[in-house]
């Protein structure tokens, strides 16, 4: 009997400490502790920035800044003003690049036209820098113009802070660089962390197909195979598996050649969720800046569930209705017209509500909307407001997310019998208050 005993506290023990080693493991962002001068982490799905450390101070991201250049081939080939297919000489420039040692480039020929896919395969895989010149002098003419195309851009997505000087990410002032006309030597690309995971979010989301190239470990250009510098990918090498993470499918790897130099834009999908993280300025050896995305990445898998807090259709309790004027009701219900849903930390499902904002277009004098009113009719916005300590906003802009309020039900315009009873009624309604504000007046 004393046996069963002693066997089944073993075995109890033994299922505690077994479910304890499989649970995740969590911190919060303030035990996260990211060895890097930036740092960004973001909901794809919903653009909620997760943690964030220094995310709008300009680094100099060395060749993250290919993701500009990615991101503008593929939307020339979008616009048919190039193909896949398209062919091109390397230019002398380009071909110097490639024959630089000092930039292990992919060895480009000039007796030779490459097509676009291969060139983008070599940019996008192996980050060569010859490669990405000759595309960026495809687009534009010549890279000078293509620096031009890649500041537009970046203001036209929105990016809070960023520089173009070239399209490589290389320093204007190495050795055999040329700096494009319109900038000078002593310049570099500059862009926050902050800016970096933006421009991945857009590139991801514009084109998606950009992940069909970050994703491969390797490639064959001009019978030669080139690797991916991203380790975190499957390679099936001995010395790069203690890198891997799984779910890991881009994005673009940086690395300046200074002591803080490394960078890396990561972006992973696991069961439908797929995050994106950014580290600048990591020091110590290469690799460094995979462990730094590793612990990112486990933080926002382990942490953040994503929920729906707020289903289509709810309404703020005492706000459900707004008054109509000339209609044949006096009231109309509103409501959200999609769900609110957030990637939402464990003990935070609370600190959410929502504030409703009334297009005052909408509204006349006294408040109320004007008949006729459309069934869904958006009469303004739902915002969605936090109201805990971890609070980053969103990579697209802001600190909350809206929803569009509308009515639940059309309302007609009232007949013009029906305008003028109630108009006669206010009238006379408002006589009547008056004299019974001048009597009650006499007996103050």
């Amino acid at each position: 009997m004393k046996n069963t005993k002693f066997f089944s506290m073993i075995l109890v023990v033994f299922v505690l400490v077994a479910s304890f080693i499989t649970q995740p493991i969590t911190a919060s962002a303030a035990e996260l502790d990211v060895q890097a001068e930036a740092a960004i982490l973001v909901d794809f799905d919903t653009g909620k920035i997760l943690y964030g450390k220094n995310i709008d101070e300009p680094i100099n991201p060395a060749s993250m800044a290919k993701m500009m250049t990615e991101y503008l081939v593929l939307e020339a080939i979008e616009n048919g003003d190039i193909s896949w297919e398209t062919t091109t000489e390397i230019s002398q420039y380009a071909f110097d690049i490639s024959a630089n040692s000092n930039y292990s480039g992919v060895g480009l020929r000039m007796d030779y036209e490459y097509n676009v896919r291969e060139l983008y395969e070599a940019m996008a895989i192996n980050s060569d820098n010859a490669t990405t010149i000759t595309l960026a002098e495809l687009v534009a003419g010549s890279e000078g113009e293509f620096v031009k195309l890649m500041n537009q851009k970046a203001e036209e997505l929105g990016l809070p802070e960023y520089k173009f000087v070239n399209s490589t990410g290389l320093k204007n002032n190495n050795d055999g660089v040329i700096p494009p006309e319109g900038t000078s030597s002593d310049e570099v690309n500059l862009m926050s962390a902050k800016s970096a995971a933006l421009l991945a979010y857009r590139l991801i989301r514009d084109y998606p197909e950009v992940l069909d190239f970050s994703s491969r470990p390797t490639e064959v250009f001009d019978g030669q195979e080139i690797r991916n510098w991203n380790y975190m990918l499957p390679h099936n090498t001995t010395s790069l598996d203690q890198y891997y993470y799984e779910g890991i499918d881009g994005l673009k790897t940086g690395n300046t050649g200074d002591e803080k130099g490394k960078m890396f834009t990561g972006t992973a999908l696991r069961n439908g969720k797929r995050l994106i993280s950014v580290v600048m300025g990591t020091s110590g050896s290469s690799e460094i800046r995979y462990e730094e995305t590793a612990k990112l990445m486990d933080y926002g898998y382990n942490n953040f569930h994503t929920k729906e807090l707020f289903a289509a259709g709810y309404q703020i309790e005492g706000e459900s209705s707004l008054p109509v004027a000339k209609g044949k009701e006096d009231t109309v219900e509103i409501s959200i017209n999609e769900g609110f849903s957030a990637p939402i930390e464990q003990g935070d499902e609370d600190s959410y509500t929502i504030e409703y904002h009334i297009d005052e277009d909408k509204l006349n004098e006294s408040g109320e909307l004007i008949a006729p009113i459309e069934k869904g009719e958006v009469i303004g916005t739902a915002e969605l407001i936090y109201t805990g300590d971890n609070e980053y906003g969103y990579i697209t802009g802001g600190s909350s997310h809206t929803v569009d309020l509308v009515t639940e039900d059309g309302v007609e315009k009232a007949n013009w019998f029906m305008l003028t009873l109630s108009a006669v009624g206010n009238f006379f309604g408002n006589i009547f208050g008056s004299l019974l504000d001048t009597v009650k007046g006499w007996f103050s």
